[in-house]
């Protein structure tokens, strides 16, 4: 059964940061390209980051750009999205998520809530 547990939201203040982090299992996790994605209040699906299998490169919204980096750990089947410079409009549920953006999805986390706000 495959699962991708997210970790590490919850509130922070504007210019503060988060690190979250996402465990899979149940699927050959070495041979995907993972994502970030978030769905804010009122707004749609955005792609945040992208990893390649093997981490040997990356892709980012101008929205995050310099502010937030994907990584992971292959040795662990986990990967992680570190926030900095958080902004009231990060404010979303993110999620972990199979593939490369553009490409079907095959799995998703649950989703984890990620607040900023004075």
């Amino acid at each position: 059964q495959v699962h991708l547990v997210e970790s590490g939201g919850g509130l922070a203040q504007p210019g503060e940061s988060l690190r979250l982090s996402c465990v899979a299992s149940g699927f050959d996790f070495n041979v995907y390209a993972m994502s970030w994605v978030r769905l804010g209040p009122g707004k749609g699906l955005e792609y945040l980051a992208c990893i390649y299998s093997d981490g040997s490169g990356s892709w980012y919204s101008d929205s995050v750009k310099s502010r937030f980096t994907i990584s992971r750990d292959n040795a662990k089947s986990m990967v992680y999205l570190q926030m900095n410079m958080l902004e009231p409009n990060d404010t979303a549920l993110y999620y972990c998520v199979s593939g490369w953006r553009g490409t079907v999805i095959d799995y998703w986390g649950q989703g984890i809530q990620v607040t900023v706000s004075s």
